[in-house]
């Protein structure tokens, strides 16, 4: 069955050029004037990669502190005991336990935005880890969520750390702020979160790193942006 498009998906994507290619600072001031819905939206990048992720030493994840943020308020739930539970409470966690806490996953109650976990507690974190997989929130050291220094795993998480992990056909998609931030906190924004993804690019991987590249905002059409200047940003 064909997917219906709305009479304003339609209106938007007239305003695209779909043959076009933009820099990086255009891209964002073209997809800013494609606000249309009664909310704030979120500007996100598509990247895809040449990479191939079957290969461990190909598999992109990691984490990055947007500089501006990304215009929400995130919720963290932390698994720890003891003095890192208190560690944790002070820094501001929102939620923090141990056995309780996998209960409370286990029964449904996910309405967190980011899992943070000593590293004694992961044999714990491992018994929800079905659950907190699928939805991209499951600790990882490679993101910084599994890690003996909670105030600073709690800080950046409630500064606007992203997480990203490319899928199995080698994309990455990421938020990078909301339609309503000025162009220059986008713009400072996207370029952290290009800068990481660089750094990570393995020496076995082939070929043109960044493929192809796009912005959009929630609910519109993508611009395609200039891949050789996204992998010159350093």
């Amino acid at each position: 069955m064909r997917k219906k498009i709305s009479k304003r998906i339609k209106a938007l994507s007239g305003q695209v050029d779909n043959n076009k290619i933009y820099n990086m600072s255009t891209a964002i001031s073209v997809v800013k004037t494609l606000a249309s819905a009664k909310f704030d939206e979120t500007v996100e990048v598509a990247l895809r990669l040449g990479v191939d992720p079957r290969h461990a030493d190909q598999m992109i994840r990691g984490a990055v502190v947007l500089p501006h943020g990304i215009g929400k308020k995130v919720k963290v739930a932390v698994f720890a005991k003891g003095l890192k539970a208190d560690e944790a409470k002070n820094a501001g966690a929102d939620i923090v336990g141990d056995e309780d806490l996998v209960e409370q996953i286990k029964n449904g109650n996910v309405d967190f935005d980011m899992v943070i976990a000593t590293p004694d507690m992961m044999s714990l974190v491992g018994k929800v880890g079905r659950i907190l997989g699928p939805k991209g929130i499951m600790p990882n050291p490679k993101t910084g969520t599994v890690t003996a220094d909670i105030t600073k795993a709690v800080s950046n998480a409630k500064s606007g750390q992203v997480n990203f992990r490319v899928d199995k056909k080698g994309n990455i998609h990421s938020p990078i702020g909301k339609v309503s931030f000025d162009e220059g906190k986008l713009l400072d924004n996207l370029v952290e979160l290009i800068k990481t993804i660089n750094r990570l690019k393995p020496s076995t991987a082939k070929g043109k790193y960044i493929r192809s590249s796009s912005l959009s905002l929630t609910m519109s059409p993508s611009i395609k942006i200039d891949s050789q200047e996204l992998m010159d940003v350093k």
